[in-house]
């Protein structure tokens, strides 16, 4: 974490339990970001909490540290089975699942707590493995958590501990009626720790909370402003016909380290895909139709670095925890103005900068009026010379391949692109 990014509350200045301050501090972890400072005294107290954060604030730690103290802090249900869990995190996709359990397993290392994780789309037996041994915390998607617990692999009778993360997203992907009927199933909330996280604390949120939480804290962290005040945005209006060039002509003058391109849709994301991949660039495909262990290798490859360009549909922009990443081109400007402020808040997160490139194109420019106005703010307006754009670039690659990562992006076509920069045909008003 950026030390920019930080408060002086110290989480050694917390009674957490012992374990969880050595596994933090063996981390790094010292000092705690403004939504741990807020939510860490209510929960270690008892108190139920819903929080409001931006993106890449410190979220899942805070709910992660507070987990394991009141585990430790409490013991486990008298006559608890082994296929009862202590706590339940439920996150709204595979890959924020996955990044949860991977970011919760220090912890567990160092308490001897047991960590299960439950997802769709592929690992059933290998999950199923890992639960018929009992686990003390389950990290899931509601789907496959109600369908284990429908053939009784999983029983929430003994839940001490309940999660939340990303609310509005769940409302978003159609998932409440899911939890709903997993909270039905666990102890009453006056016996068991909440804990809700979200980007928005809207009005249905508030409502999933009294509903199911014990009086509720709310605590928020507000930014300066939505889209962060250490994003570089950027915009510009190509003709249709352009676009593509425009794209691949940005990406070689920029040279992004590591960059997220967004698109509307699958089919989009496909075709910017087989014109990167062609023209040398290491670049992975993430979309829904995308098999679940090729995600997960994709995002293991981009977050190592093995992957440059990353090219995603909106499934992509919530939850991600990848570190480090530079640039964020918005291909298209999102119909759900929510949108342009997740997706660019994958870079410029625990108080590094970034760089937010958008395409105002004929199609989608009607979406603009309603992202400024919810950003609060226009957007700066970069020209570019058409007469400058890249030309004579091979034709796209199709998807019907065995991989959807590419071989050496400073090799192929992009071999001679490295040494000094093509002209810069970029105006920039104001």
């Amino acid at each position: 974490m950026s030390k920019t990014h930080l408060t002086e509350k110290k989480f050694s200045d917390f009674a957490l339990h012992p374990l969880v301050v050595e596994a933090l501090d063996k981390k790094g972890f010292h000092n705690c970001t403004p939504i741990q400072a807020l939510a860490l005294p209510f929960t270690l107290s008892g108190r139920d909490v819903a929080g409001q954060a931006q993106t890449g604030t410190g979220k899942t730690m805070a709910f992660l540290t507070s987990t394991f103290h009141h585990l430790l802090s409490h013991p486990a249900q008298e006559g608890r089975q082994i296929n009862q869990p202590r706590a339940l995190i439920m996150a709204p996709t595979r890959e924020l699942a996955v990044q949860i359990h991977a970011d919760a397993e220090p912890l567990a290392q160092a308490t001897g707590l047991k960590l299960g994780l439950a997802y769709g789309g592929d690992g059933y037996d290998k999950q199923l493995k890992v639960l018929a041994d009992g686990v003390d915390i389950l990290v899931g998607t509601t789907g496959r958590l109600i369908d284990y617990a429908k053939q009784n692999h999983v029983n929430l009778g003994a839940i001490q501990v309940v999660v939340l993360d990303e609310a509005d997203r769940m409302f978003d992907l159609g998932f409440i009626k899911d939890i709903r009927w997993l909270f039905r199933r666990m102890p009453p909330a006056t016996q068991r720790l909440s804990m809700l996280f979200s980007a928005t604390l809207s009005w249905r949120v508030r409502e999933l909370a009294f509903e199911h939480m014990n009086n509720a804290e709310y605590v928020e962290v507000e930014p300066e402003q939505k889209t962060g005040h250490r994003i570089k945005e950027e915009l510009f209006y190509p003709s249709n016909e352009e676009k593509m060039r425009l794209l691949q002509t940005l990406l070689e003058e920029e040279w992004p380290d590591r960059a997220i391109i967004f698109a509307n849709t699958k089919h989009r994301c496909e075709d910017i895909w087989g014109h990167l991949a062609a023209d040398g660039h290491r670049v992975g495909l993430l979309t829904g139709d995308v098999a679940q262990k090729k995600r997960l290798r994709i995002l293991d490859d981009f977050t190592k670095g093995d992957v440059d360009i990353l090219v995603a549909t909106d499934v992509a922009a919530r939850g991600l925890h990848i570190p480090a990443v530079t640039h964020v081109f918005n291909y298209d400007l999102p119909d759900d103005r929510e949108d342009y402020v997740h997706r660019i808040g994958r870079t410029g997160r625990a108080g590094a900068s970034g760089h937010s490139i958008s395409l105002a194109c004929e199609e989608y420019a009607l979406n603009l009026p309603a992202i400024e106005e919810y950003i609060g703010h226009s957007i700066p307006v970069s020209k570019y010379n058409s007469d400058a754009l890249m030309n004579d670039l091979p034709p796209p690659k199709r998807l019907a391949r065995s991989r959807t990562g590419n071989g050496p992006r400073r090799g192929g076509n992009n071999a001679n692109r490295r040494g000094a920069p093509r002209n810069n045909n970029r105006k920039r008003s104001g």
